[in-house]
Parts: C-alpha cells; structure tokens; sequence
C-alpha cells in the first residue's frame, strides 16, 4: 500500500475525504437544482461558501494521508469517494436516473484502485 502504512490514518483520511467530497458535489452542482433562476454570481458566492467547508477538511485529510500513502494514492483514493458521494447524490438530490454506465464508472475505477494500491 505504500510508506509504513497505518489503517487508523487511511481510514480517518479516507473519511475525511468523503466528507469533503459531499461538500464539494454539493458546491460543484446542487446549484444548478436550487439557484438556477438566481443570477451566476449568487451561484458562485454560495458555491465558494460551500467550498470553504470542503477545504477544511481536504486539506488536513490529504497531509495526514500523505504520511502513510503516496500522492498517486490519495488521488485514486479521493476518485474512488468521489464516485462514491457522486451517484447518491445525482440519484436522490439531483433525482437522475440510476443508469448502467455508474456501474461501469466504478469497475474502472475500482481497477484503478488495485493498480495503483497492489504491492
């Protein structure tokens, strides 16, 4: 898995990083569900609002994280929760449509996950 690796500092990383991750969707495209009749410029200020949050925790997750796992790992590892928040967001906030490709999104990216993490 990489440098001297502890569970307790993946999965407190890997935590944090899902958490931010729901922050950042909902910066990324909830406005496009509740301010779409606002001008661009509320969009952007409640999006960078929302953002800051996403930082907060982004930043520590990704220096504790650097300590036992590199930075290929980290990324792959915030793809993999990215995907993760994504699909319950687009499905029960955005109300799409479950589709099929979400399946294939995740086994790829699930061999990107053993690639970069395999011994």
């Amino acid at each position: 898995m990489g440098r001297n690796v502890n569970l307790k500092t993946v999965a407190t990383t890997a935590a944090l990083l899902t958490c931010s991750n729901i922050f950042m969707t909902f910066a990324w495209y909830a406005h496009l569900r509740n301010l779409r009749a606002r001008p661009l410029l509320v969009a952007v200020a409640a999006s960078w609002g929302i953002a800051f949050f996403e930082y907060l925790l982004q930043v520590p997750a990704n220096r504790l994280g650097s300590n036992v796992l590199n930075l290929s790992q980290l990324k792959i590892m915030q793809e993999a929760i990215t995907l993760t928040v994504f699909v319950p967001f687009a499905v029960l906030y955005m109300r799409q449509t479950m589709r099929l490709d979400f399946l294939w999104a995740a086994l790829c990216l699930m061999g990107a996950v053993y690639f970069i993490f395999r011994a």
